[in-house]
């Protein structure tokens, strides 16, 4: 108040100088006491030019107009004989802001809300300012629920009419809720209610989740879940009738009082549906999940007006209005539904675009999909196909807009918009494993191959388990209708005994020729014939059944294999999903008149189950059997199954679990497999969007036997714990942290495992 008077007060005075003249024309204008400011603004500003007659009353508009600015703190006219002489002083200028003691909210977060309001370094010191910029710091702290925080400014002047400004911010401890008090409910008890508030009194994770502390925002998103609640239980006249928060003299506490009105219970007297049915109402009308007699559900509703907005899109009806009228009987407490259906105009495609493929060719994405150039739109097609380039793998984003065409009412533009990633590297380095040790690895792969979508992959590993020497190639589209064709050429070399296994040594060579056919848009089937020299040496250590498998059939096979499988895949995501299920069947046997004679066969479904938008439920099972033909009583020990280790049963080093040789006690696998995980996955806290690391709880059970007579459920080892998965750029890494829950004497267990720099 007293800054307005003084203001007030100068211009008054400076007025009064205004009528120290006689009314007269100004022959010229000169401005006196400019430092920054040039010349020239001043003119801009002032209503007064050369020519005209100057008296009092446009004197004084001269002068509102010059402080009205906001450059000047003291404006003053004379008169010279014919001169007008404009006498300022000007506002300093502000050199420097510097802010301390702002802990919860960092200093560049500060200084731009300040620029906003028009305090920032260069710019001209108004006092008025200041309060502004405590008002704005105090705005951001109290939304933080600091409701003691303390501001004081200081002014320092400097030369050439410059001013540095000070800004010291006690933050004092944030305003912590106490308590929470609903009145008027009688249906619910608190206890109830008060869960479905993300606002509650302190708990031992307030520190950490901020629960505690009030926000306007939280506490509206809490009473609009509050309103739900009793929505979606047939309240149909619940009422929030007012809400109060307190807050305690010290400012450290704070008190909620929500009272509310909760009404009678309605229920479902009928369902109707009416409109435009350009869909068969016998189609639409099972989407519906409300029947008569049914608690009334505002949820209920809302889901079956989506449910049915898609069935219309789907079918080209793009812009379809669902509404809902309900009818409410007070006497009965029941409620009549109708939907009322205006299907529009069908929509069509004009044209589908392409946007940030810029290694990848536009064939490769529209071979994707599913919506076609000229088509009526389908909103289940436009998701596929958005599906479909994600599970590619070129891709880190893919996001599709639907904008109208203008001036046309039934017609859309379909544009895909993609941000790429890296399809391809080269790796030179070095890595380790607890399975393998050490190993250094040159690969370089190319899944996107000069931006055609072929696969191609050169790959050198050497580790104390395997040095292997590999190329493959893979067309996904070897023919228009998805059918791909591949090869590849490989040699290995293994030391079984530093995987854990019984100690013999294998030397293999061979390739392999693939085909795969698209039955439908989930199910694919894969076909492979490979051929396999394999030679097996024993070693000092090796146990009596590698030196009886070589004294039966020789140390050398030729073999000539035959594969198949069957896929069925709804996932979203090949890396990473969250959603949808993987379902393999797959078998491989062994040419009659081979070396070696057996076949295997293997089941596995994979199930991801979104629980929230963070939390997925993974469930996993596998099984495994194999067994041998002709000459060949089971399948050859080095083709066994084995279990235990960070990809199989966690909590157990790798390949430890199932049979083991009598003499040395070396695992040697077994022919029958079963396994199984459950897991809970989550992003980290601190990246929630991150599609490179995710973290898990897992539950795993599973073990290897030497066939399926021998299976025991008093044998099947299961373990909990947690694990995290990071796609690094030279692979994944994988780490877990498992408890066994049954091992048993002669078991080799490992709580911790992880695997780096080699492939997932």
């Amino acid at each position: 108040m007293t800054k307005r008077l003084l203001s007030a007060g100068l211009l008054l005075f400076a007025a009064r100088l205004a009528f120290a003249f006689e009314p007269f024309v100004v022959r010229d204008i000169r401005v006196d006491g400019l430092q920054r400011i040039s010349a020239g603004t001043v003119f801009n500003y002032l209503p007064v030019h050369v020519g005209e007659r100057l008296d009092p009353p446009r004197a004084r508009r001269a002068i509102r107009a010059l402080f009205a600015t906001g450059f000047f703190k003291d404006v003053r006219l004379r008169r010279e004989g014919g001169v007008l002489v404009v006498e300022v002083r000007e506002r300093p200028a502000i050199a420097s802001i510097k802010i301390e003691g702002n802990k919860d909210i960092e200093t560049e977060p500060l200084m731009d809300s300040l620029k906003k309001i028009g305090f920032a370094e260069g710019r001209v010191f108004n006092r008025s300012l200041l309060d502004k910029v405590e008002q704005e710091l105090q705005r951001q702290y109290f939304a933080r629920g600091k409701y003691g925080v303390k501001i004081h400014t200081t002014v320092s002047p400097l030369e050439r009419n410059r001013v540095a400004i000070r800004i010291d911010i006690r933050e004092g401890k944030p305003a912590r809720i106490r308590q929470i008090n609903i009145v008027g409910n009688h249906v619910f008890d608190d206890a109830t209610l008060l869960d479905l508030f993300e606002l509650h009194p302190p708990t031992l994770f307030s520190y950490f989740t901020g629960s505690d502390q009030y926000s306007k925002q939280k506490l509206a998103g809490d009473l609009e879940r509050l309103r739900s609640f009793y929505l979606d239980r047939g309240y149909l006249h619940f009422n929030i009738d007012s809400t109060q928060v307190t807050i305690t003299p010290d400012r450290r506490d704070i008190y909620i009082t929500v009272n509310v009105t909760e009404g009678a219970r309605y229920r479902i007297r009928q369902v109707k549906m009416t409109g435009d049915f350009v869909v068969d109402p016998e189609r639409l009308f099972p989407l519906i999940d409300i029947n008569p007699g049914d608690v009334f559900s505002r949820k209920r509703v809302t889901e079956a007006v989506e449910k049915l907005g898609k069935a219309l899109s789907d079918e080209g009806y793009a812009f379809a209005n669902v509404n809902t009228i309900p009818e409410v009987d007070e006497k009965t407490r029941t409620v009549t539904l109708t939907f009322f259906i205006d299907p529009g105009k069908r929509v069509y495609v004009r044209r589908i675009e392409m946007r940030g493929n810029t290694r990848t060719a536009d064939e490769i994405l529209r071979r994707e999909m599913r919506q076609m150039e000229g088509g009526w739109f389908s909103s289940n097609a436009v998701e596929q196909s958005r599906t479909r380039l994600e599970r590619l793998g070129f891709f880190e984003e893919v996001n599709v807009e639907t904008p109208a065409v203008p001036d046309t009412p039934d017609q859309v533009d379909v544009v895909y918009s993609v941000k790429e990633q890296p399809s391809g590297n080269l790796v030179l380095g070095l890595g380790y494993a607890q399975s393998s040790g050490f190993l250094f690895n040159a690969n370089v792969t190319q899944n996107n191959f000069l931006g055609t979508g072929k696969r191609v992959s050169l790959n050198f590993n050497n580790s104390q388990i395997n040095t292997i020497y590999s190329f493959s190639y893979n067309n996904p589209y070897a023919t228009l209708d998805g059918i791909s064709r591949g090869f590849g050429l490989f040699y290995r070399k293994t030391d079984a005994g530093q995987a854990n296994l019984a100690s013999y040594n294998t030397n293999t060579w061979g390739g392999d020729l693939s085909h795969g056919l698209p039955i439908n848009e989930f199910d694919r089937i894969h076909f492979d014939v490979a051929f396999e020299h394999l030679e097996l040496q024993e070693t000092a250590f090796s146990p009596q059944v590698v030196s009886d498998f070589i004294a039966a059939n020789g140390s050398t096979y030729d073999t000539f294999t035959l594969s198949a499988s069957w896929s069925h895949d709804t996932r979203n995501r090949a890396i990473f999903a969250d959603r949808g299920m993987l379902q393999r069947l797959a078998a491989e046997v062994t040419v009659p008149g081979s070396d070696l004679e057996y076949y295997k066969v293997s089941y596995r479904h994979l199930f991801y189950v979104p629980l929230t938008k963070r939390f997925t439920l993974s469930l996993n099972g596998e099984i495994g059997y194999g067994d041998g033909y002709g000459k060949f009583g089971s399948v050859p020990f080095f083709k066994n199954f084995y279990a235990g280790g960070v990809r199989s049963v966690r909590g157990w080093q790798d390949n430890t679990l199932g049979p083991r040789d009598p003499r040395t006690n070396d695992p040697i696998g077994g022919s029958f497999k079963v396994q199984g995980n459950v897991e809970l996955l989550f992003p980290p806290p601190f990246a929630p969007k991150s599609r490179t690391v995710r973290l898990s709880a897992f539950f795993d059970i599973g073990n290897v036997f030497a066939d399926y007579h021998a299976f025991s459920t008093g044998d099947l080892r299961y373990s909990v714990g947690l694990g995290a998965t990071w796609m690094s750029p030279l692979g994944a890494l994988t780490f877990s942290l498992a408890k066994p829950l049954n091992e048993k004497s002669g078991d080799e267990t490992q709580p911790f495992q992880f695997t780096i720099g080699t492939n997932f």
